[in-house]
């Protein structure tokens, strides 16, 4: 069962991934930026599917490999990402390649701090957060 949620789940999101390729292609030599924004939103989504579902709700078992390893791993491509790199690199763009390299990883990673963040708020979690920690640190 944990296969086939994860594999449904993986061909959603990466049909989800393919359109927005399709409708925003990667010019040669140019920064991809649909690749970058499908790696930023997934990382987002990521990081308020893991608040939600470890803090917030008491979630099926088979939601978080359903959603987080499929539906978002389909949907984000960081396999390209890598591919795009190189791409860059071989067409002389390097400038671009490198910005492109290192702002993904920032991005992506704020995008999963930031969407932790959201969850938190606007679920009440980061008070409860805040003051529990404030009680462990009393102890």
């Amino acid at each position: 069962m944990l296969l086939a949620v994860i594999s449904i789940g993986g061909g959603l999101g990466a049909v989800a991934r393919y359109g927005l390729g399709v409708w925003w292609p990667v010019r040669d030599g140019h920064v991809p930026w649909s690749t970058l924004a499908v790696n930023v939103v997934g990382c987002f989504a990521i990081g308020i599917l893991m608040v939600l579902s470890t803090e917030v709700w008491v979630a099926h078992r088979l939601l978080r490999p359903f959603l987080g390893i499929g539906v978002l791993g389909g949907f984000t491509t960081f396999s390209t990402y890598g591919l795009e790199i190189r791409r860059l690199l071989e067409s002389g763009a390097a400038v671009p390649a490198f910005g492109y390299l290192g702002g993904t990883v920032v991005a992506a990673l704020g995008a999963v701090v930031l969407g932790m963040g959201l969850a938190r708020w606007t679920t009440g979690m980061a008070r409860q957060s805040t003051a529990t920690a404030g009680r462990k640190g009393a102890r």
